[in-house]
């Protein structure tokens, strides 16, 4: 690799070949200390790390990211995990730096979608957090810096195939951005807004409290929304997020895949779902992907037959009631949306998953409405004048 310039094996698909990433002036603010990162990796890899980055500045906290295709599954700061959380993760049985425990909250806020995922850190990697990765299916990557024992386990992974990158932490890029699409180029400002607690200065409920926790949940969320493809809605709660709604193209439609997610997070908590006996010979993406189907509420016989194979006996389904009653034990979630409520439905879904704040940009014709079903509910909602679209 050349200072200015990283050729790739191909762009976006097999197809699209030559590829490469380049600077017209300068050098290049990553280098590849191992494997070799593709198109979308990078994409990936770079978005993230702005994500982590900003929640460092924000949040004072180490914090790290899990991204699938542009879009964080799961992002994070370093709060303590409660044991229970720990067997949720699977990681009960090691000892997490703050570092690490940032990567298993992010990877654990939606381990179905963090298969494959490219990773990102605030800070340099260290042992513990590699030797979390080693065991987790990965692609990549990236952070400013690697212990050298960190750095000589995660070369080992894959095959020697795992694509580690470092990023210059001092690296600023220029203020325009600019891309081409269909041979017509586009060119705009970076998007370099801080987002802090000024953002949750105007609350618009009846309700106003928010503790030091939720106005932390609230920016974390905000902050995630700045790097998800759009529209999008984040849940969050104890320092990370529980649920994205990502590329959806209604409002209605980001609020309910982020709840659907957020339901499933709170459902893994479950005794039923903590104490699942597996077969040794099972993994942990296997033993994800079974959690995930004994967590749907429609299942085909020939799906269950499949699961059932995955356990030493058999486990029982949660009902309809068992479920409800779990998940009504989940208050205080925050939730932030990139753009306006155009209606109160949004509300109405986020109350059935316990959110209890809310900060949104405001500035829909149907405001009152919105305001007016989040004081039905108890709710605190902050308006930030802050639309987040990221495209």
């Amino acid at each position: 690799m050349s200072d200015q310039e990283l050729k790739l094996r191909y762009g976006c698909n097999p197809h699209q070949s030559p590829a490469r990433v380049y600077l017209k002036d300068g050098k290049l603010p990553v280098k590849v200390l191992n494997g070799s990162p593709g198109y979308v990796n990078l994409l990936d890899g770079l978005n993230s790390w702005q994500l982590v980055r900003e929640l460092r500045e924000a949040l004072d906290l180490p914090a790290a990211a899990s991204f699938k295709h542009v879009s964080p599954a799961g992002a994070a700061v370093a709060v303590p995990l409660t044991r229970e959380l720990k067997r949720v993760y699977f990681v009960d049985d090691m000892e997490l730096s703050p570092l690490a425990s940032s990567y298993a909250r992010a990877r654990g806020a939606d381990r179905m979608s963090s298969f494959g995922d490219w990773a990102a850190l605030s800070d340099p990697c260290d042992v513990a957090t590699a030797q979390l990765l080693k065991r987790e299916v990965s692609d990549g990557i990236i952070a400013p810096g690697y212990e050298p024992g960190a750095l000589e386990i995660l070369r080992k992974k894959k095959k020697g195939s795992y694509g580690v990158v470092e990023i210059d932490p001092n690296f600023v890029p220029p203020e325009r951005e600019i891309r081409e699409v269909f041979g017509i180029t586009f060119e705009q400002k970076r998007n370099n807004v801080k987002i802090t607690t000024d953002t949750l200065k105007n609350i618009v409920t009846e309700e106003k409290e928010l503790t030091a926790e939720t106005q932390r949940d609230l920016i974390l969320a905000q902050i995630v929304l700045k790097y998800t493809q759009s529209n999008s809605v984040c849940f969050a709660l104890g320092g990370q997020v529980v649920g994205v709604g990502a590329g959806q193209q209604s409002r209605i439609h980001c609020t309910r895949l982020a709840a659907a997610k957020a339901d499933k997070w709170f459902l893994r908590q479950h005794p039923m779902m903590v104490g699942l006996e597996f077969k040794e010979s099972i993994g942990r993406p296997e033993r994800d992907n079974a959690i995930d189907k004994l967590l749907e509420e429609n299942i085909t016989p020939a799906e269950k037959y499949v699961w059932q194979e995955s356990f030493m006996k058999p486990p029982d389904t949660l009902s309809p009631d068992q479920r409800k009653e779990w998940i009504n034990l989940f208050f205080g979630v925050s939730l932030a949306s990139d753009a306006f409520f155009p209606f109160r439905d949004n509300i109405d879904r986020a109350q059935q998953s316990g959110v209890r704040y809310i900060v949104q940009p405001g500035g829909s014709v149907r405001d009152d409405l919105v305001i007016e079903a989040c004081n039905d509910y108890g709710m605190v909602m902050a308006m930030s004048g802050l639309r987040l679209f990221h495209h």
